[in-house]
């Protein structure tokens, strides 16, 4: 006869069971959607049986448990489906954050994008058939036994206490660990869409093996997939790395790896870009300079650089003296203030530059615009006495402000603090971390808190701004430095005639200008606003009689200082219009017999269909006017 034993439930309520009935079966009565459940607070999967009186927790789909557990599901179904069609494949252990997973491998052949349709056809056919998964629930020693041909998964293991229980799941030809347990019904891994392939090195290591990685996304419901499939979609219309491309903006070569060509096009952007930013640094009486891109080794020695940023730059030989490309801007300042004698009087000194910079990126990490191994950054370094610390970070802030408010940036604000590897006197950092916090909270910011995140010299202000698709991004930084001029031993005279050590504020505004141009292109889908457009105004004839009406009108637009752009071809006049709207011109002007003979023009915005009649002068006022307004809309 079988015994029966006491279950106790989430409502309190009691139930008897038989003895070493599983949590799947109990979870058919009182908690169908279940994925995970626990007994007396401990996580298991629903293979679980029970075999004493105990409380039952179950946790779906909604919850963190069950999200984890449907991620681990879908990694091992993604292992699952590779092995399928690369035998020899040996992976590491999968990785997840909230609804995203990533799987590296060691494979032969280089894998492509194209690969991951067929491993999703795969994965719904395996998910169609329900195929059966085992379970197992285990010492990592005894995990090490199953695992002991995979020294990717063994590395892993090996991090982990040899008597902690993880468990194993085995589907088909493949087997994998989890430190929480997976859903155990492939249906509910029905929700789930694999988004790239790239190179990733073991364990984030450049010193280690490059392997390959497959992303995805996982999600608890056919909604949430939906709208994530939509936002792919959405994504790559925007790339700007096709954009690009389509709109002749800038390229890479393999001769350079990561590092940009800037074409005509996107040139045009980027100075617009300086040119705005140091109109309004001037206002602001910043003092733009520039520093050598290469300096002696000593000097990144002296700086700190070199202890903590070494692996990430570029070297070379000068005669029998070691120099460096350099990776930041702040010590040719600090040179440039050394350079003379100091009052407290100068102070604060507004140093700006854009400064071209190198840093060695992973080959992996390398994406566009968005992660390269040089670009401009438009760096800024105020030195101050420390009266003046909080007016000048204010003052900064403000900048920021009026910059991201012409792009119609929204931005939240992170005050990131001492790291691990600081440099100087914790005192100072205390210091330094209280001077900002007061700057935020007298300004009425409300900011977040990401502790041991700040540089290696001082903490920071990060300002995260978010594009059209409410994708974060990491712009601008205003950092407060107590150390860096005390390594370069600066001073200034103070109102006592003596020496006195002057404080240095690192202040960043696009950041990265490439990056922030790559940022722009996919927020504005291409479709620049006229102040940044390579192109303003596209003149297009109607016939060739009309040739010689457009060349004057684009002699006469351009001597306005309006970019203009013009499609004399003998072309179909339809073709000719969808060429200019494929390269997103702001305004397109069709001239025929109409538009010479009396002056005036139909004017078509890019994307709207509507044409609006105007007078010539008129146009070219409204084009100037908006140019130098800097309007986001047109």
């Amino acid at each position: 006869m079988s015994k029966e034993i006491e279950i106790v439930l989430p409502d309190g309520s009691k139930q008897e069971v038989v003895k070493d009935t599983t949590l799947f079966e109990i979870k058919k009565q009182f908690m169908k959607q279940a994925i995970v459940g626990s007994i007396d607070g401990e996580l298991v999967d629903l293979a679980t049986p029970i075999d004493h009186n105990v409380e039952i927790v179950f946790y779906d789909q909604a919850s963190k448990e069950g999200q984890t557990a449907i991620n681990q599901l879908v990694s091992l179904l993604l292992e699952e489906a590779v092995k399928e069609l690369y035998p020899e494949v040996l992976f590491a252990h999968p990785q997840r954050e909230d609804k995203k997973i990533w799987l590296d491998m060691r494979v032969d052949q280089p894998l492509s994008a194209l690969v991951l349709k067929d491993l999703e056809h795969h994965m719904r056919k395996r998910i169609k058939k329900g195929i059966h998964i085992e379970s197992l629930h285990i010492s990592v020693a005894e995990a090490k036994e199953i695992f002991k041909d995979n020294e990717l998964k063994l590395a892993a293991l090996s991090q982990l206490d040899p008597q902690q229980l993880v468990f194993v799941y085995s589907l088909g030809e493949v087997s994998e660990f989890f430190l929480e347990p997976a859903a155990l019904e492939l249906s509910k891994a029905s929700y789930f869409a694999l988004s790239k392939v790239s190179g990733a090195y073991w364990q984030g290591d450049a010193k280690n093996e490059m392997l390959q990685r497959i992303n995805g996304a996982v999600f608890a419901e056919k909604p949430e997939l939906d709208a994530y499939l939509e936002f792919l979609a959405e994504s790559e219309k925007r790339s700007h790395q096709k954009l690009g491309k389509e709109l002749d903006l800038f390229m890479f070569s393999e001769e350079a790896p990561g590092m940009p060509f800037y074409l005509e096009n996107g040139l045009i952007i980027r100075n617009e870009l300086q040119k705005f930013l140091r109109e309004l640094q001037a206002k602001y009486e910043y003092k733009e300079v520039q520093t050598p891109l290469i300096m002696n080794q000593r000097l990144w020695e002296q700086s700190g650089h070199w202890d903590h940023y070494k692996d990430n730059m570029y070297f070379t030989k000068v005669g029998d003296e070691d120099y460096a490309l350099k990776p930041m801007n702040c010590p040719g300042h600090c040179l440039i203030f050394k350079d003379r004698k100091r009052s407290y009087r100068d102070l604060p000194i507004r140093m700006a530059e854009f400064g071209q910079v190198h840093r060695h990126e992973f080959s992996g990490a390398l994406n566009g615009l968005l992660r390269v191994r040089t670009f401009c950054q438009d760096d800024a370094h105020i030195f101050v006495r420390r009266d003046q610390i909080e007016q000048e970070i204010a003052l900064a802030l403000k900048i920021i402000d009026e910059v991201y408010k012409i792009f119609g940036f929204e931005y939240s604000v992170e005050l990131s603090t001492r790291p691990d590897d600081f440099m100087g006197e914790i005192e100072l950092w205390d210091e330094a971390e209280a001077s900002l916090g007061k700057v935020l909270t007298d300004l009425g910011y409300k900011y977040n808190i990401n502790e041991g995140d700040g540089a290696f010299y001082g903490p920071k202000i990060d300002i995260h701004i978010k594009d059209a698709l409410n994708r974060s991004h990491q712009c601008a930084t205003v950092q407060l430095d107590f150390q860096m001029p005390g390594k370069f031993d600066l001073s200034y005279i103070d109102e006592n005639n003596q020496p006195a050590r002057p404080v240095m504020i690192h202040r960043a505004v696009f950041g990265s200008l490439d990056r922030f141009l790559g940022i722009l292109i996919e927020h504005y889908a291409g479709a620049f606003p006229v102040w940044l457009a390579p192109k303003q105004v596209s003149l297009i004839n109607v016939a060739q009689a009309h040739e010689a009406g457009v060349e004057k009108l684009f002699r006469e637009f351009n001597e306005a200082g309006i970019r203009t752009d013009k499609d004399t071809r003998n072309e179909k006049l339809g073709k000719k219009i969808r060429d200019a709207e494929l390269k997103k011109v702001p305004y397109i002007l069709v001239i025929g017999d109409k538009e010479l003979a009396e002056g005036k023009f139909s004017v078509r915005k890019h994307g709207s269909d509507a044409v609006i009649e105007m007078d010539k002068a008129d146009f070219i006022q409204l084009v100037n006017q908006q140019a130098q307004e800097k309007s986001v809309h047109y």
